[in-house]
């Protein structure tokens, strides 16, 4: 039986997911944050970047903001991941990314390093107990991601999605500003100078998704975020755009494993 839990922690740029995945399949989506996850028991099969890769207990996989990928268990029996979701921006606070137009990248999406994987399960495990000092708490997230960072870390240039006269982070500005709106794909090719058709064709030739599907996930993402910082459901699902409380149930579930209401 799949089992998923979202927990906040006191650093809000750092959330915490607790996973056993057995039938659930994740469809291909990105994220909006840093992707940390620890394989601790079962294997995995994941594609991402035209590459299909299975992983197993002691593997960190690492996916980016924006990157493209599904996943799903290859025994009956499941999977288990502890995952730390990072905003962009914690990175930059710390000035481990030294600019606002470079992100810290990684050589690979899957990493096996037994020094770093203890080090962030240590930081994992502990960020989880409710006894630990607010200190501590305050410090762990820093420590535990250190040795990751000063092994394989490096600083690139944050790549850039041309579209038309406009490009991918103008086009989410726009549509995070307008999201509980009925966005149309008239006002989109507007925004890029280009037809409806060729919106279409260059958005999925580089992005890798419909403009629709592309916008369905971002309201999602926003919604989690909505919800982790305790806004009742029901707002969320208006403030992204969905004005049945149900459809947005099905759909976040869908996405994610579970529903809003177990977020916290």
């Amino acid at each position: 039986m799949d089992k998923v839990q979202h927990f906040t922690s006191s650093d809000p740029g750092v959330s915490l997911i607790s996973g056993h995945y057995q039938s659930f399949e994740f469809d291909r989506h990105y994220h909006l944050d840093y992707h940390f996850g620890l394989i601790t028991e079962g294997q995995q099969a994941f594609a991402s970047q035209g590459e299909r890769q299975r992983v197993g207990p002691g593997d960190i996989v690492i996916m980016p903001p924006d990157v493209l990928h599904d996943g799903r268990a290859l025994e009956a029996s499941g999977y288990k991941t502890q995952v730390f979701s990072v905003e962009p921006h914690w990175f930059h606070d710390l000035n481990i990314t030294g600019s606002p137009h470079s992100q810290l990248a990684f050589p690979h999406n899957v990493i096996q390093d037994p020094a770093v994987f203890h080090s962030l399960n240590q930081a994992y495990v502990a960020l989880c107990d409710e006894n630990i000092s607010q200190l501590a708490r305050d410090c762990l997230p820093y420590d535990g991601f250190s040795p990751l960072i000063e092994r394989y870390g490096q600083n690139r240039i944050r790549p850039t999605y041309a579209l038309g006269k406009s490009d991918l982070e103008r086009l989410r500005e726009f549509l995070l500003a307008h999201l509980a709106e009925p966005v149309s794909l008239p006002q989109l090719a507007d925004l890029c100078d280009l037809s409806q058709s060729q919106l279409q064709r260059q958005f999925k030739a580089k992005v890798g998704m419909t403009p629709y599907a592309w916008f369905t996930r971002l309201r999602l993402e926003q919604a989690m975020k909505l919800l982790k910082a305790k806004i009742p459901g029901t707002d969320v699902a208006h403030q992204v755009g969905f004005y049945d409380q149900a459809h947005f149930s099905k759909a976040f579930k869908h996405s994610f494993g579970l529903p809003p209401s177990q977020i916290r």
